[in-house]
């Protein structure tokens, strides 16, 4: 606790350090004060004396020596000079009375501010004696804590401190008490309803006539709020951290996955159920699949993958995913469903929503080992400012919740404060990535929702959704997957992939499926292919985040010498103006890596079936983001 150069009280002898002037002025006023009653005193014993000896005096000599004899000049002479005696001893007292009063009414005036400092100050204040005893505590206790003067009067300092923080605590007074100099401390202390406030204290030690410690003024402060905010910065720059390493190994990683992926279809299609080897290879694309999905769902917790938002009805989705649930989650867990009639829409990826429910269920599934209930609640709502005042960042409006609760084994809120950091879980090794609620926690971010948690030890869980209601009519309709068209006539494709191993594999691909294909492995060579063939290019296929020139500068370089060319992108991690915060823009397609040869042959025929409307993006859009891609 560090010394602070806060006003001291009154006391014997002066204290170390600077005075406020203040406390210099009363101090002051009083010694003069206090001096003025003692002359006032003695000067009035000493007057009320001399106008004895006079009246005496004069009592005896008239007596003495009879009035006659007496001369009548002497006898005015002496009344007057006892009159004026007393005439002047009766305006020094009422002038000292008018410097007391004066006194009393400052002094009543710096009582009145340093009242309105102690009951109004947004810091606690504390003065304790050494051994402990607390000689003054603020009304600000009672605002922050909960306990009135009174009660902190019949306690300890020590007694509402948290059991770990009290060996600081001690640790620092006391060195506050043997060199006068203290330190800063954040200790917990405990609200009087039982929660746990954090305050930051800082001392000054208060010194007697004889330079000894003898007082110890503590100012708190409340910091709890600042304190979930800074680990809530913290936080973010590690999902941060985490979100650039994923974002930068997943397009290198998309690649190989891609490989992987495709050349075991391509064997799944050449050998048949009955061969040895089936087995191996159906092993191998599940285990790539496996790999893919990871991928993504690192992409998803930083935010960084593609949606593409339509309309839904989360009632549909709940009924759509509710068969696949009691598969999941297994026959001892009891599956329930509660779904609100006339259920606002809300605009999201059906797949990362769909990805949302698996991924809580699972966690539910997990927190049940002997079994429970599984509840999955939709309903309308309304965010209000006391909402936003007990959920940061929560912004008030109509909302659409999706609830998720259990019946298992609960958290405490010191698992609470890590279950959406990325990797964090409670499982065993080998049992769990630890990836699960921060996926969810990165997309419901991203589709613009909040989520909350309530829990308890051996009380279950509840996960609350909010999703900001949307307004429109169009509700997105899942489609059946249907072969993809081979193509209608001779189309030529320009395929420029800097991957050489995903490039073979793409062209192979595509020629089986009709078309004309010509390769290149950068941007420069696919415009030099251009300027040389006499081919019509039907098609731009593109990696976006190639060495060099970009895919999206490719193309708007490519647009003026083909306009009527269609462009499709395909990358691992997409960012900038393709995707702008995570969204997909209007007009634009984007074929996701890893990617199966079906959906490679479905992505292309469908973009070469529709019709012309300026595909590829203009010259100036492209350079004035394109940047964005050359990272």
């Amino acid at each position: 606790m560090n010394v602070s150069s806060i006003p001291r009280p009154l006391t014997g002898g002066p204290a170390e350090g600077p005075h406020p002037a203040a406390s210099f002025s009363i101090r002051a006023d009083m010694r003069r004060v206090e001096r003025r009653q003692w002359w006032l005193s003695f000067s009035s014993v000493m007057v009320t004396l001399l106008l004895t000896m006079g009246i005496v005096s004069f009592s005896y000599v008239v007596f003495l020596y009879q009035k006659n004899s007496w001369d009548g000049v002497s006898i005015h002479a002496a009344m007057r000079s006892l009159v004026a005696i007393e005439l002047l001893f009766v305006v020094y007292v009422i002038y000292q009375q008018l410097q007391i009063h004066r006194f009393r009414l400052h002094l009543v005036e710096q009582e009145e501010i340093f009242r309105l400092i102690g009951e109004n100050a947004a810091d606690m204040i504390a003065v304790v004696h050494v051994d402990g005893r607390r000689l003054y505590n603020s009304p600000s206790y009672q605002k922050w804590l909960g306990y009135s003067p009174q009660e902190l009067e019949r306690t300890s300092p020590f007694e509402q401190i948290h059991p770990d923080d009290r060996k600081q605590v001690a640790a620092a007074a006391e060195e506050a008490r043997k060199t006068g100099v203290g330190r800063r401390v954040e200790y917990r202390v405990r609200h009087k309803d039982g929660h746990w406030r954090v305050l930051e204290s800082t001392a000054s030690a208060v010194r007697n006539a004889y330079g000894i410690v003898e007082k110890l003024i503590i100012v708190n402060r409340d910091i709890t709020d600042r304190k979930q905010l800074q680990e809530q910065l913290f936080l973010s720059q590690k999902l941060e951290a985490v979100g650039r390493l994923s974002g930068g190994i997943a397009h290198d990683f998309n690649n190989i996955l891609g490989v992987i992926i495709g050349y075991s279809e391509a064997l799944q299609q050449k050998i048949g159920p009955e061969d040895p080897f089936r087995e191996a290879v159906d092993e191998i694309e599940k285990a790539g699949q496996r790999a893919a999905s990871l991928t993504q769902q690192l992409l998803a917790f930083s935010r960084k993958q593609v949606l593409e938002p339509k309309m839904l009805d989360l009632n549909s989705i709940v009924n759509d995913v509710e068969k696949m649930l009691r598969r999941l989650i297994g026959e001892d867990i009891e599956l329930k469903t509660i779904l609100c009639q006339n259920l606002g829409l809300v605009k999201a990826d059906r797949g990362q929503i769909e990805q949302v429910i698996m991924n809580l269920a699972v966690n539910s599934r997990d927190a049940m080992p002997r079994g429970g209930k599984l509840t999955l609640e939709t309903a309308n709502c309304v965010l209000t400012e006391a909402d936003a005042a007990r959920h940061r960042y929560v912004i008030p409006g109509p909302c659409v919740t999706l609830q998720v609760s259990d019946t298992g084994i609960g958290m405490d809120t010191e698992v609470q404060s890590h279950i959406f950091e990325p990797f964090f879980t409670t499982k065993g090794a080998g049992k769990g990535t630890g990836l699960g609620l921060a996926t969810v926690y990165g997309i419901v971010k991203q589709s613009g929702g909040y989520i909350w948690l309530e829990s308890e030890p051996g009380k279950g869980s509840k996960f609350i959704i909010c999703l900001p209601r949307a307004e429109g009519v169009e509700v997105e309709v899942r489609e059946v997957e249907k072969p993809a068209r081979r193509a209608a006539g001779p189309q030529t494709i320009l395929l420029v992939e800097d991957e050489q191993s995903l490039r073979k594999l793409t062209r192979s691909t595509l020629v089986e499926s009709g078309y004309t294909v010509l390769e290149a492995a950068d941007a420069s060579e696919a415009l030099e292919i251009v300027r040389r063939s006499d081919f019509h290019m039907d098609l731009l296929l593109t990696d976006i985040v190639m060495p060099g020139m970009s895919g999206h500068e490719l193309a708007a370089q490519l647009s003026p010498q083909c306009p009527d060319m269609k462009v499709l992108f395909m990358s691992g991690y997409t960012d900038g103006a393709v995707a702008t915060h995570g969204v997909l823009k209007p007009g634009v397609k984007i074929l996701r890596k890893p990617f199966s040869r079906f959906t490679l042959a479905k992505y292309v025929a469908e973009v070469l079936a529709e019709k012309h409307c300026g595909s590829a993006p203009g010259k100036d859009d492209a350079y004035a983001e394109a940047h964005e891609y050359s990272k």
